[in-house]
């Protein structure tokens, strides 16, 4: 995880860089349209299923969900958007100033994409599916990258509130997902989405590479 995957050196110190500025807008306007909106914007936004359960409402899958559910959380409780939000700035910005601004937006919703992907297709292999919100997937890309870029960088878990260098809390992070989801025991969380976004952040990253090194 060592191997330097950017052509750039970190620009700027602004306290929060203009794509994720952007994002967490973007985040929270749609949070609102939620409340005004919410049978409007799940039918339309959220990511349905491409197997609906007996006796579901909303209409099937639409190509541009997988990109509006990473816009989208849910309403029940702040603690959604606000946890994703502040993950995406606190691990976001040294990643956006790496990258650059255009190379960031791309790579996060390559992670949105990715995780939508991989939650329609646990769904294919449950026989069902269930409607998906949540930025998440870009968030979970965005750990990966981090990890990656400062392995050796500590990190402050919240829970439990323990230092570790982020390679280390990567791992960890992919293995917990990986071991709820296949266990089951976290109904309610896309955990494979999750998976999801750091296995296309990844494929990215190491796509990267290889065409500068060719």
């Amino acid at each position: 995880m060592n191997q330097p995957i950017y052509s750039r050196r970190p620009t700027g110190r602004s306290a929060i860089p203009d794509v994720i500025f952007i994002l967490l807008i973007a985040n929270g306007l749609m949070f609102a349209l939620q409340q005004f909106a919410p049978d409007l914007t799940g039918r339309l936004f959220a990511l349905q299923p491409l197997i609906s359960p007996p006796g579901y409402q909303f209409p099937s899958f639409l190509p541009w969900q997988l990109v509006t559910y990473g816009f989208m959380h849910d309403t029940r409780s702040l603690m959604h958007i606000l946890f994703n939000m502040l993950m995406l700035w606190m691990f976001g910005r040294d990643i956006e100033r790496l990258m650059g601004p255009r190379r960031f937006i791309f790579y996060y919703m390559t992670c949105v994409v990715g995780a939508g992907l991989v939650q329609l297709l646990v769904g294919v292999i449950q026989g069902w599916g269930v409607p998906t919100v949540g930025a998440s997937g870009g968030v979970f890309g965005i750990f990966l990258a981090y990890g990656m870029a400062f392995p050796d960088r500590r990190v402050m878990l919240m829970f439990p509130p323990i230092p570790m260098k982020a390679k280390y809390f990567v791992i960890m992070l992919g293995l917990f997902e990986l071991s709820i989801g296949i266990s089951g025991t976290n109904n309610g969380i896309a955990n494979f989405a999750h998976l999801g976004g750091m296995l296309f952040g990844y494929a990215l990253i190491k796509y990267w590479a290889g065409r500068r090194q060719r």
